[in-house]
């Protein structure tokens, strides 16, 4: 498995994001963005994945938008994330966007690894989601959330359902014990992709911090 690192390689927190080839181009400004904002060292991993829609969608599902359906095929990619991760002494936080958002809410289902979970702008109208979610909350100490405002103003009905779907998600988590910001940011979903995960990022990170990262607070 090919990755990219950024950050301080020997920092207890560990970043891992699942990313695209555009997204990679903005690593090092995102992860100058995380700094930024916590003063925190940390390392991030950015692991490149092949066919979106096949690799982080946790179950078989039809296509919402012209193109593939989704693979389901998310088991295998975190079995492969699950090998950057083997020390005890450090925690891990999974995270990233749309889909691989929502791939990180649900990786965190599956195991109790990560520490936290920062999904910006998750595509949490994914088909049973949620209703996965009231089943199987994560196994995390804090999540981060965050979606744009402009985001569930549209007309694909499918994609309309996300701003009540990330509200939704939130009260479930809360009800369930995980502390779980939610920011709002201006724009539609492909406005600073690369901003509002660093934000997220930094949330959870920020999350994690103000109990000495045994506990979360909520925010």
């Amino acid at each position: 498995m090919e990755i990219y690192e950024f950050g301080d390689a020997a920092a207890d927190s560990v970043l891992i994001q699942p990313v695209d080839a555009r997204e990679l181009a903005g690593m090092e400004r995102e992860s100058a963005a995380i700094r930024r904002k916590t003063g925190l060292a940390f390392r991030l991993a950015a692991v490149p994945v092949a066919d979106w829609s096949r690799d982080l969608s946790p179950w078989r599902a039809e296509a919402v938008f012209r193109g593939e359906a989704f693979g389901g095929g998310a088991a295998e990619t975190l079995a492969d994330i699950l090998t950057l991760c083997p020390d005890d002494g450090r925690q891990y936080i999974i995270g990233g966007y749309s889909l691989a958002g929502l791939f990180s809410l649900w990786a965190a289902c599956c195991t109790d690894r990560f520490s936290a979970v920062a999904a910006a702008s998750p595509s949490v109208w994914f088909p049973g989601f949620v209703d996965y979610l009231r089943d199987n909350p994560p196994r995390v100490r804090a999540v981060s959330l965050s979606l744009g405002d402009k985001e569930e103003r549209t007309a694909h009905p499918v994609m309309r359902t996300v701003g009540e779907r990330i509200r939704e998600t939130q009260q479930l988590l809360r009800a369930q014990g995980i502390p779980c910001a939610l920011e709002w940011n201006p724009g539609g979903h492909f406005k600073d992709p690369e901003g509002r995960t660093a934000n997220a990022f930094a949330c959870a990170l920020e999350q994690l911090r103000c109990c000495g990262g045994s506990h979360a607070e909520d925010r």
